[in-house]
């Protein structure tokens, strides 16, 4: 029974498995749009309605989440079963210009439009107000200009509007506020101001200006009106007129009134807390010119401007000279006078650095001149009070050059070749300026004109210069020209090509001289020599001062100590010294002082001779009595004829040509008992029986 049962439950299982539909959907994209279009006129309606194209594989219902952004921030969000939805803006503004773009959500599934630009055209206008409605010239008016539905980043405009001229524009940014402000200074003159503004924001097709704002009015007071400047008698005149000039102005309050009179740059006069002020003065041609009066209280200032013309009295003097160069002691006529021969108080001077120093009240000066009087002159001519100056006149007034002198610069009439050489002219006296000339033989080299002397550089100096130096002075005294003495200069040569040789050369015997010579291929008279020898210091031997190009030192009895490298060096008055190659010199000995010596390592060697030979002989003559006494009278015959033999036995022995051994264990030397015939004869060998030897002993023998 259960078993059926749980067929039953499985195969209607099955059938409810295959009678089941799942949901599928897909999107197929997501649009969104505008109306009435993307371009809408600030203040009108808008609406931005998005669009969900959706697949679905039966017809069942799906909930949307539909999220909308400006320029990437939420501006709206709604729920919906349907495929669209609305995001509604009743009245739109400038604000509301920017990117548009819709989210749509069902599911785990997110699709994302394209965003839109939608540019809400036109600003809202612009309210501009004022601190105060009336200010005072020099005060400050203080504006402010709202944008109040309009969104940052703005640029605001303030314009100044003044009757009959251009309205004047001041800009600010504004990054942060929909509003600005700015402050104007109120000018002298401005009566009635204007003042209104406008804004700016930056959209896509560029910028987008507002409408202007209302038009605020500012009454300006004057504290002071402009100054009044008037002339007394007139401002046309003629030199010698007393002018009064009077400046003024009205005030409501004089406290801080400040009048100033000056002209061009120069205040001539000034006054506070008062209404007016005056200056006269004596009319001269200088004083014709534009005259200001200024009048100042804080920071308003107000001028008013006058001309004055001033016609000449009277022409300037003119001063002549009957000569404006002269001797000394020659006589100078000054004549002062007016073009049109008018009647004036004339009177001569003289300018000085501390002032100017009157030398007669004439029309007229003569005088005898000297040195002293050079200087410049004028004249001054007085007609009703007005005083005139002429132009200065320069007088020079000479005295005569004294004959000049020429020297060296460096004090000595020589020069080395090839250096340059500078020569000074000076004149004790005469009035300056002195034209001094050069001359090199009877050619002019250089002129030069200076107070009291003149300096000229020869560089080009040769071995055959002749003729020597002169110079001439002059000034414009009439006693004309002046000439040196004649300078000769010595042209030194410097020293070159200095070589050192001897005699005899390379070897020299012990006990003789020798000569050493030093010569120059060129140079200049007297030269000095030096002669040296090289050693851990330059050791200097000799030295000589000679007017010629080579000198001989003469070196007495040469000793072994005096081999060495020798060199010379030469010098003059070119200060230059010049140093030759080395030489070697060794010093041998002499012939007969080598026969000595040969004699005596002769004789030397003969005496070690005999000696040798005569220690010989003694030792042999020592060694033949002991000899004799070991051998026996018995063995005498057998030594030349017969062998001496031994059988051998368990003893140890000695075998040996010439040696034996006496009874003290001594070895001998048999060849002391021959004669002289035995080194000839055959030698016969002798087996001697010998006790055992010492080891140390036997050691001894064969050291021997």
């Amino acid at each position: 029974m259960y078993l059926a049962l749980l067929v039953i439950f499985l195969q209607c299982s099955e059938l409810y498995a295959q009678g089941k539909v799942y949901q599928v959907f897909t999107f197929n994209g997501v649009k969104i749009k505008v109306e009435p279009s993307d371009k809408v006129k600030n203040g009108a309606p808008m609406s931005i309605i998005c669009h969900a194209d959706i697949s679905k594989n039966t017809d069942f219902q799906l909930k949307h989440n539909f999220t909308f952004f400006k320029d990437g921030k939420l501006v709206f969000m709604t729920i919906s079963d349907k495929e669209d939805a609305r995001y509604e803006i009743p009245v739109a503004k400038s604000a509301d210009t920017g990117d548009y773009e819709c989210r749509v959500k069902a599911g785990d599934k997110l699709v994302i439009s394209k965003p839109i630009y939608v540019w809400v055209a036109g600003m809202t206008k612009p309210i501009l107000t004022a601190d105060k409605k009336e200010v005072s010239e020099g005060e400050i008016v203080k504006l402010r200009c709202e944008l109040p539905e309009e969104v940052p980043p703005l640029e605001f405009y303030f314009r100044k509007i003044k009757t009959n001229s251009e309205p004047i524009a001041k800009r600010v940014a504004e990054q942060n506020q929909n509003f600005s402000e700015m402050e104007y200074y109120v000018e002298a003159g401005d009566n009635i101001l204007q003042f209104d503004c406008f804004g700016k924001r930056q959209v896509k097709s560029g910028w987008e200006s507002s409408q202007h704002s209302n038009k605020t009015l500012v009454t300006v007071k004057e504290p002071f009106r402009n100054p009044t400047l008037i002339t007394t008698p007139s401002n046309n005149l003629t030199e010698g007129d007393i002018i009064e000039f009077q400046c003024s102005t009205v005030a409501a309050e004089m406290r801080g009134i400040e009048i100033i009179f000056q002209k061009n740059r120069t205040i001539l006069n000034s006054v506070r807390d008062k209404k007016s002020l005056k200056y006269s003065t004596l009319a001269t041609q200088e004083d014709s010119g534009e005259y200001l009066c200024k009048v100042e209280q804080g920071a308003v200032s107000k001028t008013t401007k006058l001309n004055v013309f001033v016609s000449e009295l009277f022409p300037k003097p003119t001063l002549s000279a009957s000569m404006t160069q002269l001797d000394e002691n020659k006589d100078l006529i000054l004549n002062c006078s007016i073009n049109g021969s008018r009647r004036a108080n004339f009177s001569i001077l003289r300018k000085s650095s501390s002032g100017d120093i009157l030398l007669k009240k004439s029309r007229i000066l003569a005088i005898k001149v000297n040195v002293n009087d050079t200087g410049s002159y004028t004249c001054k001519a007085e007609v009703k009070g007005i005083v005139k100056e002429s132009k200065p006149v320069r007088i020079s007034v000479y005295a005569p050059v004294s004959k000049p002198t020429l020297s060296v610069v460096s004090g000595s009439p020589e020069v080395v070749l090839g250096n340059p050489l500078q020569l000074i002219c000076h004149s004790v006296m005469g009035t300056p300026p002195i034209t001094f000339t050069f001359y090199k033989g009877d050619e002019i080299k250089k002129n030069v004109t200076n107070d009291t002397y003149a300096t000229f550089l020869d560089e080009d100096i040769g071995l055959n210069d002749n003729g020597g130096y002169k110079c001439d002075a002059r000034n414009n005294h009439s006693s004309g020209v002046k000439t040196s003495n004649i300078l000769n200069v010595t042209v030194i040569v410097p020293i070159r090509g200095a070589s050192l040789g001897s005699v005899p050369y390379g070897e020299v015997e012990v006990g003789s001289d020798t000569a050493f010579l030093c010569s120059v291929k060129e140079g200049s008279w007297p030269i000095h020599f030096k002669f040296f020898k090289k050693t851990d210091h330059e050791e200097l031997l000799h030295e000589a001062r000679e007017y010629s190009d080579r000198t001989i030192w003469h070196k007495k009895t040469m000793k072994r100590r005096d081999t060495g490298t020798y060199y010379c060096m030469a010098s003059n008055r070119a200060s230059v010294d010049v140093r030759s190659h080395p030489i070697t010199i060794s010093v041998i000995l002499a012939a007969w002082q080598k026969g000595v010596i040969a004699a005596f390592v002769l004789t030397a060697m003969a005496g070690a001779g005999a000696v040798a030979l005569w220690w010989f002989l003694c030792k042999k003559k020592k060694a033949k009595g002991p000899s004799m006494e070991m051998s026996g009278s018995a063995l005498a015959p057998s030594l030349a004829s017969e062998k001496l033999t031994r059988p051998p036995s368990d003893g140890n022995y000695y075998s040996g040509s010439g040696y034996i051994e006496d009874n003290e264990n001594h070895m001998k030397s048999t060849d002391e008992s021959k004669g002289p015939d035995l080194e000839s004869a055959e030698v016969d060998y002798t087996e001697v029986e010998v006790s055992t030897l010492d080891p140390h002993r036997a050691e001894n023998i064969w050291a021997s």
